[in-house]
């Protein structure tokens, strides 16, 4: 036994090469409300809107679902209005963080059954519209451009159908 060779060990297995990093998430959405669109949902939209209107950005946002209570409290807070609207946005002015869009939900879901499309579509035109103020875009003062990217937004981020843009606009 004293004479035998060293054991050799076995070879060992190659190392798996390394995982690609999994991407930042670009947008973190919120849901306080118990009906519409899951979050998951609305944050695989919100990012579809951030790779067609900045695709080259890194940038993120935050997406707030509300119901109507909050969205009043937010309006009257931040903009000295006493109702609730359907989506605010909220510019947080750095480069990688663009900001955060609340969305009233059940205001969303009315506007959608007065415009005969469904819900889905109304949230995904509110996140298009929220997003593009967060760019800097601003339909009272613009003479209709952000209208011209909102169309061409929803269209490239989910297809043909309703736009959002009012009826006369560009």
């Amino acid at each position: 036994m004293a004479n035998e060779p060293p054991k050799r060990r076995a070879p060992r297995a190659p190392r798996p090469a390394p995982r690609a990093p999994r991407p930042a998430r670009r947008a973190e959405v919120t849901s306080a409300v118990r009906t519409g669109p899951p979050a998951r949902r609305v944050r695989a939209w919100a990012e579809a809107v951030l790779a067609a209107a900045a695709p080259r950005s890194r940038a993120s946002v935050s997406v707030l679902l509300c119901g109507d209570a909050r969205m009043r409290r937010l309006n009257r807070e931040f903009r000295e209005v006493d109702r609730p609207t359907d989506v605010l946005s909220f510019p947080a002015g750095e480069p990688a963080f663009l900001g955060d869009v609340a969305i009233d939900v059940p205001y969303a879901a009315r506007q959608a059954r007065k415009r005969g499309h469904a819900l889905d579509r109304e949230v995904q035109l509110l996140l298009a519209h929220g997003v593009l103020h967060l760019l800097g875009h601003d339909h009272e003062t613009d003479q209709g451009e952000m209208f011209r990217l909102q169309r061409r937004l929803v269209r490239r981020a989910f297809g043909p159908g309703p736009d959002g843009v009012p009826e006369g606009e560009p």
